[in-house]
């Protein structure tokens, strides 16, 4: 084991230590459990966030205090700034080699849409850069790395566990027909519709188990994704604020971005998670409920599969 995964395996074992002696301290009964479970997933969900979160800090810290005049561009300390903070959580072990595959993959997959969109008019950056290809400044990988982080991070830190769990194919052509549409419809007709009834009949009887504390939870996992969606297009907001980028309209003044937006937000989180899967797909499917630890759970959905974390 390398120095860095010692250091990361040292702190998980201190915070696990932590949290379970103020379990002890702090649950006396249903309800305080049900407090604590709470804060649990929040502190769990801020942590899955990290990336992102820290890259948000960028685009708001940089907006609000770098100097107008500096030799270095804002979008360049931006590109910097993104390249140390993946550095550094695979440094320190915050992030593993497989999840940094995803954000790479995912890295791609943004920086293509980005070229072909801002060429299209769909959103411009306003600023000037020597870091970028063509319009694209290259921190706007990162910002779709981010989403990929978050889910590679959440799927680990959160131990899912799945049931009825779609065929990894069906998912696969799901996500592809919902790329090519980001580039189609501005051609062919937008066949959004169709995709979002898609996603239901596919993911709808699929439900997620997360645990926040020591028990699995069960989520559907289309209202999962509506969740993720939501907060990424709030996230967006904040973005266009600090003036990352402009969509049409938000040139001489920050709006509020479309909540169209949520609907294209919550169809990348198809192809973002199918990515994450398809990284977990040489993980063996068992069958049996949420959890190995919870055999009450198990017998409730009897003849389920779910996919164990890694």
């Amino acid at each position: 084991m390398t120095s860095e995964g010692t250091t990361s395996t040292r702190a998980q074992t201190y915070l696990h230590a932590a949290r379970a002696a103020l379990h002890a301290r702090c649950v006396k009964g249903p309800w305080s459990q049900a407090a604590f479970e709470l804060v649990a997933f929040g502190i769990k969900q801020a942590w899955a966030c990290l990336f992102g979160g820290l890259m948000l800090g960028l685009l708001l810290g940089t907006f609000l205090w770098y100097p107008e005049n500096a030799a270095l561009s804002r979008y360049d300390a931006l590109v910097l700034g993104a390249v140390s903070i993946q550095i550094m959580m695979l440094w320190t072990g915050l992030e593993t080699w497989e999840e940094a595959k995803i954000i790479f993959v995912f890295h791609i997959v943004g920086t293509v849409m980005e070229l072909f969109k801002t060429a299209h008019g769909s959103w411009i950056y306003p600023e000037d850069s020597v870091l970028r290809i063509g319009a694209v400044p290259l921190f706007t990988g990162f910002m779709y790395a981010a989403v990929g982080s978050y889910l590679a991070r959440v799927w680990r830190i959160f131990d899912f566990r799945f049931d009825r769990f779609p065929p990894l194919w069906m998912q696969g052509v799901l996500a592809t027909a919902i790329y090519v549409n980001f580039f189609a419809h501005h051609w062919l007709p937008d066949i959004r519709i169709a995709l979002f009834i898609a996603t239901a009949l596919i993911y709808g009887p699929c439900l997620v188990w997360f645990r926040a504390d020591e028990t699995h939870r069960p989520m559907p996992l289309v209202i999962g994704f509506l969740l993720v969606a939501l907060f990424i297009w709030l996230a967006e907001n904040l973005g266009t604020f600090a003036r990352a980028w402009a969509y049409p309209g938000q040139e001489h003044g920050w709006q509020m971005v479309s909540l169209s937006k949520l609907g294209s937000w919550y169809l990348l989180m198809i192809i973002s998670f199918v990515l994450v899967a398809a990284i977990h797909k040489g993980t063996r499917r068992v069958p049996g409920g949420p959890s190995d630890e919870d055999p009450e759970a198990a017998r409730r959905e009897p003849g389920r599969d779910r996919l164990p974390h890694l």
